[in-house]
Protein backbone atom coordinates (compact mmCIF):
# COMPACT_ATOMS: atom_id res chain seq x y z
CA UNK A 1 0.00 0.00 0.00
CA UNK A 2 1.40 3.38 -0.98
CA UNK A 3 2.09 5.98 1.65
CA UNK A 4 -0.45 8.83 1.70
CA UNK A 5 1.30 12.18 1.33
CA UNK A 6 0.20 15.22 3.32
CA UNK A 7 -1.25 18.13 1.38
CA UNK A 8 -2.94 21.27 2.69
CA UNK A 9 -5.26 21.22 -0.33
CA UNK A 10 -6.38 17.71 0.61
CA UNK A 11 -7.23 18.82 4.14
CA UNK A 12 -9.35 21.68 2.83
CA UNK A 13 -11.06 19.42 0.29
CA UNK A 14 -11.79 16.83 2.98
CA UNK A 15 -13.68 19.41 5.03
CA UNK A 16 -15.78 20.37 2.01
CA UNK A 17 -16.58 16.71 1.27
CA UNK A 18 -17.45 16.13 4.94
CA UNK A 19 -19.93 19.01 4.86
CA UNK A 20 -21.49 17.65 1.67
CA UNK A 21 -21.58 14.05 2.94
CA UNK A 22 -23.02 14.68 6.41
CA UNK A 23 -26.63 15.54 5.45
CA UNK A 24 -26.62 13.04 2.60
CA UNK A 25 -25.44 10.15 4.81
CA UNK A 26 -28.16 10.90 7.34
CA UNK A 27 -30.87 11.50 4.73
CA UNK A 28 -30.15 8.31 2.79
CA UNK A 29 -30.30 6.26 5.99
CA UNK A 30 -33.65 7.73 7.05
CA UNK A 31 -35.11 7.20 3.56
CA UNK A 32 -33.84 3.60 3.62
CA UNK A 33 -35.80 2.84 6.77
CA UNK A 34 -32.80 2.38 9.09
CA UNK A 35 -31.36 4.51 11.94
CA UNK A 36 -29.67 7.69 10.79
CA UNK A 37 -26.40 6.67 12.46
CA UNK A 38 -25.97 3.77 10.02
CA UNK A 39 -25.57 6.26 7.18
CA UNK A 40 -22.67 7.82 9.08
CA UNK A 41 -21.16 4.36 9.69
CA UNK A 42 -21.13 3.65 5.96
CA UNK A 43 -19.60 7.07 5.25
CA UNK A 44 -16.92 6.45 7.88
CA UNK A 45 -16.05 3.04 6.43
CA UNK A 46 -16.02 4.53 2.92
CA UNK A 47 -13.47 7.09 4.06
CA UNK A 48 -11.24 5.27 6.51
CA UNK A 49 -11.14 1.88 4.80
CA UNK A 50 -12.09 2.17 1.12
CA UNK A 51 -10.30 5.53 1.00
CA UNK A 52 -6.87 3.98 1.61
CA UNK A 53 -7.27 1.05 -0.79
CA UNK A 54 -5.97 1.19 -4.37
CA UNK A 55 -8.32 1.78 -7.28
CA UNK A 56 -9.42 5.38 -7.68
CA UNK A 57 -7.50 8.18 -6.04
CA UNK A 58 -10.11 10.95 -5.77
CA UNK A 59 -13.62 9.49 -5.80
CA UNK A 60 -15.43 9.32 -2.45
CA UNK A 61 -17.55 6.41 -1.21
CA UNK A 62 -20.53 6.28 1.11
CA UNK A 63 -24.27 5.57 1.19
CA UNK A 64 -25.90 6.55 -2.10
CA UNK A 65 -29.37 7.72 -3.02
CA UNK A 66 -29.27 5.26 -5.92
CA UNK A 67 -29.57 2.29 -3.54
CA UNK A 68 -32.17 3.83 -1.23
CA UNK A 69 -35.14 2.16 -2.91
CA UNK A 70 -33.53 -1.27 -2.95
CA UNK A 71 -32.41 -1.02 0.70
CA UNK A 72 -35.88 0.08 1.80
CA UNK A 73 -37.46 -2.88 0.01
CA UNK A 74 -34.91 -5.27 1.56
CA UNK A 75 -35.51 -3.95 5.07
CA UNK A 76 -39.29 -4.16 4.63
CA UNK A 77 -39.11 -7.69 3.19
CA UNK A 78 -36.41 -9.41 5.23
CA UNK A 79 -36.00 -7.21 8.30
CA UNK A 80 -33.19 -4.86 9.44
CA UNK A 81 -31.00 -7.72 10.67
CA UNK A 82 -30.87 -9.38 7.25
CA UNK A 83 -29.63 -6.16 5.63
CA UNK A 84 -26.14 -6.72 7.02
CA UNK A 85 -26.07 -10.24 5.59
CA UNK A 86 -27.04 -9.01 2.13
CA UNK A 87 -24.46 -6.21 2.19
CA UNK A 88 -21.75 -8.58 3.45
CA UNK A 89 -22.44 -11.14 0.71
CA UNK A 90 -22.62 -8.39 -1.93
CA UNK A 91 -19.19 -7.19 -0.81
CA UNK A 92 -17.77 -10.69 -1.11
CA UNK A 93 -19.19 -10.98 -4.63
CA UNK A 94 -17.66 -7.62 -5.55
CA UNK A 95 -14.26 -8.80 -4.35
CA UNK A 96 -14.65 -11.96 -6.44
CA UNK A 97 -15.65 -9.96 -9.54
CA UNK A 98 -12.66 -7.68 -9.12
CA UNK A 99 -10.28 -10.60 -8.56
CA UNK A 100 -11.58 -12.16 -11.79
CA UNK A 101 -10.86 -8.83 -13.52
CA UNK A 102 -14.47 -8.30 -14.55
CA UNK A 103 -14.60 -4.66 -13.45
CA UNK A 104 -14.00 -3.27 -16.93
CA UNK A 105 -16.98 -5.19 -18.31
CA UNK A 106 -19.40 -3.05 -16.34
CA UNK A 107 -18.67 -0.34 -18.88
CA UNK A 108 -20.33 -2.50 -21.54
CA UNK A 109 -23.80 -1.99 -20.06
CA UNK A 110 -26.11 0.05 -22.29
CA UNK A 111 -26.18 3.76 -21.49
CA UNK A 112 -29.95 3.71 -21.81
CA UNK A 113 -30.23 1.00 -19.14
CA UNK A 114 -27.93 2.85 -16.73
CA UNK A 115 -29.66 6.20 -17.16
CA UNK A 116 -33.06 4.52 -17.08
CA UNK A 117 -32.08 2.81 -13.83
CA UNK A 118 -31.09 6.15 -12.32
CA UNK A 119 -34.27 7.79 -13.63
CA UNK A 120 -36.45 5.05 -12.16
CA UNK A 121 -34.66 5.30 -8.82
CA UNK A 122 -35.02 9.07 -8.91
CA UNK A 123 -38.77 8.90 -9.61
CA UNK A 124 -39.38 6.37 -6.83
CA UNK A 125 -37.17 8.31 -4.43
CA UNK A 126 -38.85 11.64 -5.13
CA UNK A 127 -42.35 10.12 -4.90
CA UNK A 128 -41.57 8.52 -1.54
CA UNK A 129 -39.85 11.56 -0.04
CA UNK A 130 -42.73 13.86 -0.97
CA UNK A 131 -44.69 12.13 1.78
CA UNK A 132 -41.93 12.73 4.34
CA UNK A 133 -41.75 16.30 3.07
CA UNK A 134 -45.28 16.85 4.38
CA UNK A 135 -44.96 14.75 7.54
CA UNK A 136 -46.97 11.85 6.08
CA UNK A 137 -46.11 8.17 5.62
CA UNK A 138 -45.40 6.75 2.16
CA UNK A 139 -47.46 3.84 0.86
CA UNK A 140 -44.35 1.77 0.11
CA UNK A 141 -44.08 0.91 -3.60
CA UNK A 142 -43.11 3.43 -6.25
CA UNK A 143 -46.33 3.08 -8.26
CA UNK A 144 -48.48 3.28 -5.13
CA UNK A 145 -46.66 6.40 -3.99
CA UNK A 146 -47.10 8.08 -7.37
CA UNK A 147 -50.81 7.29 -7.63
CA UNK A 148 -51.31 8.51 -4.06
CA UNK A 149 -49.88 11.98 -4.71
CA UNK A 150 -53.29 13.60 -5.50
CA UNK A 151 -54.65 12.43 -2.13
CA UNK A 152 -51.45 13.67 -0.47
CA UNK A 153 -51.97 17.11 -2.01
CA UNK A 154 -55.54 17.28 -0.66
CA UNK A 155 -54.44 16.13 2.80
CA UNK A 156 -51.63 18.68 2.89
CA UNK A 157 -53.97 21.50 1.88
CA UNK A 158 -56.32 20.60 4.74
CA UNK A 159 -53.64 20.35 7.44
CA UNK A 160 -51.71 23.28 8.91
CA UNK A 161 -48.92 21.06 10.25
CA UNK A 162 -48.49 19.35 6.87
CA UNK A 163 -48.39 22.75 5.14
CA UNK A 164 -45.68 23.93 7.56
CA UNK A 165 -43.60 20.78 6.92
CA UNK A 166 -44.06 21.30 3.17
CA UNK A 167 -42.82 24.88 3.55
CA UNK A 168 -39.69 23.67 5.36
CA UNK A 169 -39.01 20.98 2.77
CA UNK A 170 -39.82 23.24 -0.17
CA UNK A 171 -37.56 25.93 1.23
CA UNK A 172 -34.76 23.36 1.54
CA UNK A 173 -35.14 22.40 -2.11
CA UNK A 174 -35.15 26.08 -3.14
CA UNK A 175 -31.88 26.72 -1.29
CA UNK A 176 -30.32 23.63 -2.87
CA UNK A 177 -31.20 24.95 -6.32
CA UNK A 178 -30.25 28.59 -5.76
CA UNK A 179 -27.17 28.34 -3.51
CA UNK A 180 -24.70 26.87 -6.09
CA UNK A 181 -25.12 30.03 -8.21
CA UNK A 182 -22.87 31.82 -5.70
CA UNK A 183 -19.91 29.71 -6.70
CA UNK A 184 -17.29 31.25 -4.43
CA UNK A 185 -19.44 30.87 -1.34
CA UNK A 186 -20.72 27.44 -2.39
CA UNK A 187 -17.18 26.09 -2.47
CA UNK A 188 -16.74 26.93 1.20
CA UNK A 189 -20.28 26.18 2.40
CA UNK A 190 -21.88 23.35 0.36
CA UNK A 191 -25.55 23.67 -0.53
CA UNK A 192 -26.80 20.52 1.33
CA UNK A 193 -25.28 21.73 4.59
CA UNK A 194 -26.54 25.30 4.19
CA UNK A 195 -30.05 24.17 3.26
CA UNK A 196 -30.26 21.76 6.20
CA UNK A 197 -28.82 24.32 8.64
CA UNK A 198 -31.26 27.04 7.55
CA UNK A 199 -34.23 24.71 7.86
CA UNK A 200 -33.08 23.57 11.31
CA UNK A 201 -32.64 27.16 12.48
CA UNK A 202 -36.08 28.13 11.17
CA UNK A 203 -37.76 25.25 12.99
CA UNK A 204 -35.93 26.02 16.25
CA UNK A 205 -36.44 29.79 16.05
CA UNK A 206 -40.17 29.66 15.38
CA UNK A 207 -40.86 26.45 17.34
CA UNK A 208 -42.50 24.86 14.32
CA UNK A 209 -44.43 21.58 14.88
CA UNK A 210 -42.53 19.32 12.45
CA UNK A 211 -41.08 15.83 13.10
CA UNK A 212 -37.35 15.74 13.83
CA UNK A 213 -34.64 13.15 13.47
CA UNK A 214 -34.41 10.47 16.15
CA UNK A 215 -30.86 9.75 17.34
CA UNK A 216 -29.66 6.81 19.46
CA UNK A 217 -25.87 6.87 19.00
CA UNK A 218 -23.47 4.76 16.93
CA UNK A 219 -23.09 1.98 19.48
CA UNK A 220 -26.84 1.40 19.65
CA UNK A 221 -27.32 1.53 15.89
CA UNK A 222 -24.58 -0.94 14.93
CA UNK A 223 -25.61 -4.60 15.15
CA UNK A 224 -23.64 -7.58 13.90
CA UNK A 225 -25.51 -10.12 11.72
CA UNK A 226 -26.59 -13.19 13.66
CA UNK A 227 -27.09 -16.80 12.63
CA UNK A 228 -30.85 -16.29 12.53
CA UNK A 229 -30.41 -13.56 9.92
CA UNK A 230 -28.57 -15.94 7.60
CA UNK A 231 -31.22 -18.60 8.22
CA UNK A 232 -34.04 -16.16 7.45
CA UNK A 233 -32.62 -15.52 3.98
CA UNK A 234 -31.84 -19.18 3.31
CA UNK A 235 -35.43 -20.29 3.91
CA UNK A 236 -37.14 -21.91 0.95
CA UNK A 237 -39.89 -19.34 0.21
CA UNK A 238 -37.58 -16.31 0.31
CA UNK A 239 -34.34 -17.83 -1.01
CA UNK A 240 -34.97 -16.99 -4.66
CA UNK A 241 -36.14 -13.47 -3.81
CA UNK A 242 -33.13 -12.95 -1.53
CA UNK A 243 -30.76 -14.09 -4.28
CA UNK A 244 -32.34 -11.58 -6.64
CA UNK A 245 -31.91 -8.80 -4.07
CA UNK A 246 -28.30 -9.85 -3.47
CA UNK A 247 -27.57 -9.81 -7.19
CA UNK A 248 -29.20 -6.39 -7.49
CA UNK A 249 -27.09 -5.03 -4.61
CA UNK A 250 -23.92 -6.34 -6.22
CA UNK A 251 -24.54 -5.26 -9.79
CA UNK A 252 -26.03 -1.85 -9.07
CA UNK A 253 -23.46 -0.88 -6.42
CA UNK A 254 -20.64 -2.04 -8.70
CA UNK A 255 -22.00 -0.33 -11.81
CA UNK A 256 -22.67 2.95 -10.00
CA UNK A 257 -19.17 2.96 -8.48
CA UNK A 258 -17.40 2.23 -11.74
CA UNK A 259 -19.49 4.67 -13.75
CA UNK A 260 -18.70 7.28 -11.11
CA UNK A 261 -14.99 6.43 -11.43
CA UNK A 262 -15.12 6.95 -15.18
CA UNK A 263 -16.84 10.31 -14.69
CA UNK A 264 -14.37 11.45 -12.02
CA UNK A 265 -11.41 10.50 -14.22
CA UNK A 266 -12.66 13.06 -16.73
CA UNK A 267 -12.60 15.79 -14.05
CA UNK A 268 -8.89 15.64 -13.21
CA UNK A 269 -5.48 14.96 -14.73
CA UNK A 270 -4.20 12.63 -12.01
CA UNK A 271 -3.82 8.84 -12.05
CA UNK A 272 -6.57 6.93 -13.84
CA UNK A 273 -8.78 4.44 -12.03
CA UNK A 274 -7.93 0.75 -12.04
CA UNK A 275 -11.47 -0.60 -12.35
CA UNK A 276 -10.70 -4.08 -11.02
CA UNK A 277 -8.87 -2.76 -7.95
CA UNK A 278 -11.63 -0.21 -7.34
CA UNK A 279 -14.22 -3.00 -7.46
CA UNK A 280 -12.22 -4.95 -4.88
CA UNK A 281 -11.96 -1.83 -2.69
CA UNK A 282 -15.72 -1.34 -2.86
CA UNK A 283 -16.20 -5.01 -2.01
CA UNK A 284 -13.96 -4.77 1.05
CA UNK A 285 -15.85 -1.69 2.21
CA UNK A 286 -19.23 -3.35 1.73
CA UNK A 287 -18.06 -6.48 3.52
CA UNK A 288 -17.17 -4.41 6.58
CA UNK A 289 -20.42 -2.43 6.32
CA UNK A 290 -22.29 -5.75 6.24
CA UNK A 291 -20.47 -7.00 9.33
CA UNK A 292 -21.51 -3.79 11.11
CA UNK A 293 -25.11 -4.19 9.92
CA UNK A 294 -24.90 -0.91 8.01
CA UNK A 295 -25.98 0.44 4.64
CA UNK A 296 -24.26 -0.60 1.40
CA UNK A 297 -21.77 1.83 -0.08
CA UNK A 298 -20.96 3.00 -3.57
CA UNK A 299 -18.73 5.68 -4.98
CA UNK A 300 -20.89 8.81 -5.13
CA UNK A 301 -20.44 11.28 -7.98
CA UNK A 302 -21.77 14.27 -5.99
CA UNK A 303 -19.17 13.90 -3.22
CA UNK A 304 -16.45 12.87 -5.66
CA UNK A 305 -17.03 15.91 -7.87
CA UNK A 306 -16.98 18.16 -4.78
CA UNK A 307 -13.69 16.57 -3.78
CA UNK A 308 -12.07 17.29 -7.15
CA UNK A 309 -13.50 20.81 -7.41
CA UNK A 310 -12.26 21.61 -3.90
CA UNK A 311 -8.69 20.96 -5.07
CA UNK A 312 -7.99 17.44 -3.76
CA UNK A 313 -4.75 15.95 -5.05
CA UNK A 314 -4.44 12.58 -3.32
CA UNK A 315 -6.59 10.03 -1.52
CA UNK A 316 -5.80 11.78 1.79
CA UNK A 317 -8.86 14.00 1.29
CA UNK A 318 -11.31 11.10 1.21
CA UNK A 319 -9.64 9.43 4.20
CA UNK A 320 -9.87 12.62 6.24
CA UNK A 321 -13.52 13.08 5.32
CA UNK A 322 -14.10 9.75 7.07
CA UNK A 323 -12.17 11.02 10.09
CA UNK A 324 -14.37 14.12 10.33
CA UNK A 325 -17.52 11.99 10.08
CA UNK A 326 -16.26 9.74 12.90
CA UNK A 327 -15.36 12.69 15.13
CA UNK A 328 -18.74 14.32 14.52
CA UNK A 329 -20.66 11.10 15.22
CA UNK A 330 -18.67 10.54 18.42
CA UNK A 331 -18.61 14.11 19.76
CA UNK A 332 -21.87 15.67 18.56
CA UNK A 333 -24.49 12.91 18.10
CA UNK A 334 -27.18 15.04 19.74
CA UNK A 335 -26.74 17.66 17.01
CA UNK A 336 -28.53 15.33 14.60
CA UNK A 337 -31.62 15.29 16.77
CA UNK A 338 -32.49 18.91 15.93
CA UNK A 339 -32.67 18.31 12.16
CA UNK A 340 -36.26 18.32 10.80
CA UNK A 341 -37.16 15.29 8.70
CA UNK A 342 -38.74 17.59 6.11
CA UNK A 343 -35.31 19.16 5.49
CA UNK A 344 -33.68 15.77 4.92
CA UNK A 345 -36.57 14.84 2.64
CA UNK A 346 -35.94 18.05 0.70
CA UNK A 347 -32.27 17.09 0.29
CA UNK A 348 -33.29 13.69 -1.08
CA UNK A 349 -36.01 15.12 -3.33
CA UNK A 350 -33.34 17.33 -4.88
CA UNK A 351 -30.92 14.40 -5.13
CA UNK A 352 -33.60 12.21 -6.69
CA UNK A 353 -34.48 14.91 -9.19
CA UNK A 354 -30.86 15.09 -10.28
CA UNK A 355 -30.96 11.36 -11.05
CA UNK A 356 -33.66 11.93 -13.69
CA UNK A 357 -31.77 12.70 -16.94
CA UNK A 358 -34.29 15.01 -18.60
CA UNK A 359 -31.75 16.78 -20.83
CA UNK A 360 -29.99 13.54 -21.73
CA UNK A 361 -33.31 11.96 -22.69
CA UNK A 362 -34.19 14.88 -24.96
CA UNK A 363 -30.78 14.73 -26.63
CA UNK A 364 -30.99 10.94 -26.92
CA UNK A 365 -34.46 11.18 -28.49
CA UNK A 366 -33.02 13.39 -31.23
CA UNK A 367 -29.99 11.19 -31.95
CA UNK A 368 -30.95 7.62 -31.02
CA UNK A 369 -34.63 7.01 -30.34
CA UNK A 370 -34.07 3.32 -29.70
CA UNK A 371 -31.77 4.10 -26.78
CA UNK A 372 -34.27 6.67 -25.52
CA UNK A 373 -36.97 3.98 -25.54
CA UNK A 374 -34.68 1.72 -23.51
CA UNK A 375 -34.17 4.54 -20.99
CA UNK A 376 -37.88 5.27 -20.64
CA UNK A 377 -38.81 1.59 -20.55
CA UNK A 378 -36.29 0.80 -17.83
CA UNK A 379 -37.48 3.71 -15.69
CA UNK A 380 -41.15 2.77 -16.16
CA UNK A 381 -40.46 -0.88 -15.30
CA UNK A 382 -38.66 0.10 -12.08
CA UNK A 383 -41.56 2.32 -11.02
CA UNK A 384 -44.15 -0.34 -11.87
CA UNK A 385 -42.33 -3.33 -10.31
CA UNK A 386 -39.10 -2.99 -8.36
CA UNK A 387 -35.47 -2.13 -8.99
CA UNK A 388 -34.20 -5.61 -9.81
CA UNK A 389 -37.02 -6.60 -12.16
CA UNK A 390 -36.92 -3.15 -13.76
CA UNK A 391 -33.22 -3.45 -14.55
CA UNK A 392 -33.76 -6.92 -16.01
CA UNK A 393 -36.53 -5.50 -18.20
CA UNK A 394 -34.19 -2.71 -19.28
CA UNK A 395 -31.44 -5.17 -20.19
CA UNK A 396 -33.95 -7.17 -22.25
CA UNK A 397 -35.04 -4.00 -24.04
CA UNK A 398 -31.40 -3.17 -24.75
CA UNK A 399 -30.80 -6.61 -26.25
CA UNK A 400 -33.90 -6.32 -28.44
CA UNK A 401 -32.90 -2.82 -29.51
CA UNK A 402 -29.39 -4.00 -30.43
CA UNK A 403 -30.75 -6.99 -32.32
CA UNK A 404 -33.12 -4.72 -34.23
CA UNK A 405 -30.36 -2.26 -35.06
CA UNK A 406 -27.98 -4.95 -36.31
CA UNK A 407 -30.56 -6.95 -38.31
CA UNK A 408 -30.56 -4.72 -41.38
CA UNK A 409 -31.67 -6.50 -44.53
CA UNK A 410 -32.11 -5.05 -48.02
CA UNK A 411 -34.00 -6.47 -50.99
CA UNK A 412 -32.95 -5.47 -54.51
CA UNK A 413 -35.04 -6.52 -57.52
CA UNK A 414 -33.45 -6.97 -60.98
CA UNK A 415 -34.73 -8.23 -64.32
CA UNK A 416 -33.40 -11.54 -65.62
CA UNK A 417 -32.68 -12.49 -69.24
CA UNK A 418 -35.74 -14.76 -69.36
CA UNK A 419 -38.11 -11.92 -68.49
CA UNK A 420 -38.41 -12.83 -64.83
CA UNK A 421 -37.30 -11.07 -61.65
CA UNK A 422 -34.44 -11.94 -59.35
CA UNK A 423 -34.59 -10.62 -55.76
CA UNK A 424 -31.20 -10.22 -54.07
CA UNK A 425 -31.26 -10.22 -50.25
CA UNK A 426 -28.29 -8.72 -48.39
CA UNK A 427 -27.59 -8.08 -44.71
CA UNK A 428 -28.91 -10.07 -41.71
CA UNK A 429 -32.36 -11.63 -41.96
CA UNK A 430 -33.84 -12.21 -38.50
CA UNK A 431 -37.37 -12.64 -37.18
CA UNK A 432 -37.36 -8.96 -36.14
CA UNK A 433 -37.38 -7.90 -39.79
CA UNK A 434 -39.58 -10.71 -41.04
CA UNK A 435 -42.92 -8.82 -41.26
CA UNK A 436 -41.38 -6.06 -43.39
CA UNK A 437 -39.59 -8.61 -45.61
CA UNK A 438 -42.76 -10.56 -46.27
CA UNK A 439 -44.64 -7.36 -47.11
CA UNK A 440 -42.02 -6.51 -49.73
CA UNK A 441 -42.09 -10.00 -51.20
CA UNK A 442 -45.88 -10.14 -51.34
CA UNK A 443 -45.89 -6.81 -53.20
CA UNK A 444 -43.88 -8.28 -56.11
CA UNK A 445 -45.81 -8.93 -59.36
CA UNK A 446 -47.15 -12.49 -59.69
CA UNK A 447 -47.24 -12.51 -63.51
CA UNK A 448 -43.47 -13.00 -63.85
CA UNK A 449 -41.14 -15.76 -62.73
CA UNK A 450 -39.49 -14.90 -59.42
CA UNK A 451 -36.23 -16.04 -57.92
CA UNK A 452 -35.00 -15.16 -54.43
CA UNK A 453 -31.22 -15.08 -54.05
CA UNK A 454 -30.13 -15.43 -50.40
CA UNK A 455 -26.41 -15.86 -51.03
CA UNK A 456 -25.68 -12.26 -49.99
CA UNK A 457 -27.04 -12.67 -46.44
CA UNK A 458 -24.56 -12.60 -43.56
CA UNK A 459 -27.06 -14.31 -41.30
CA UNK A 460 -30.34 -16.15 -41.89
CA UNK A 461 -32.23 -17.40 -38.86
CA UNK A 462 -34.62 -20.33 -38.86
CA UNK A 463 -37.76 -18.19 -38.80
CA UNK A 464 -36.78 -16.29 -41.94
CA UNK A 465 -35.58 -19.43 -43.72
CA UNK A 466 -38.90 -21.15 -43.04
CA UNK A 467 -40.88 -18.08 -44.13
CA UNK A 468 -38.91 -17.73 -47.37
CA UNK A 469 -39.45 -21.39 -48.20
CA UNK A 470 -43.16 -21.09 -47.49
CA UNK A 471 -43.39 -17.98 -49.67
CA UNK A 472 -41.72 -19.77 -52.57
CA UNK A 473 -44.15 -22.68 -52.38
CA UNK A 474 -47.19 -20.38 -52.36
CA UNK A 475 -46.26 -18.62 -55.60
CA UNK A 476 -48.71 -19.26 -58.39
CA UNK A 477 -46.13 -18.97 -61.17
CA UNK A 478 -44.04 -22.14 -61.76
CA UNK A 479 -40.32 -21.69 -61.71
CA UNK A 480 -40.16 -19.37 -58.74
CA UNK A 481 -37.72 -20.55 -56.09
CA UNK A 482 -35.44 -19.45 -53.29
CA UNK A 483 -31.76 -19.84 -53.97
Amino acid sequence: MRRIRFSRADVTASLVVFLVALPLCVGVAVASGVPAELGLVTGIVGGLLTGVLPGSSLQVSGPAAGLTVLVYEAVETYGPGALGVLVLLAGVLQIALGALKLGRWFRAISTGVVQGMLAGIGLVLVAGQLYTLTGAHAHGGGLANLTGLPDLAITTACSADAAIALGIGGGTVSVLIAWPRWRRVARVAPAPLVATALATCAVALFHLPVPRLEVNGLADAVSLPEREDFGRLAGGPVLLSALGTLLAFTLIASAESLFSAAAVDRLHDGPRTDFDKELIAQGVGNSVCGILGSLPMTAVIVRSAANVQAGARTKLSRVLHGVWLLLFAAAFPAALGVIPLAALAGVLVHAGGQLIPVRDFARMWRTDRGEAVVLAGTAAAIVATNLFEGVLAGLLLAVVKTAWATSHVHLEVKDTEGGGLRVYATGSATFLRLPALLDQLEALPRDRALELDLSGLRHLDHACATAFESWSKRLLVPGARAA
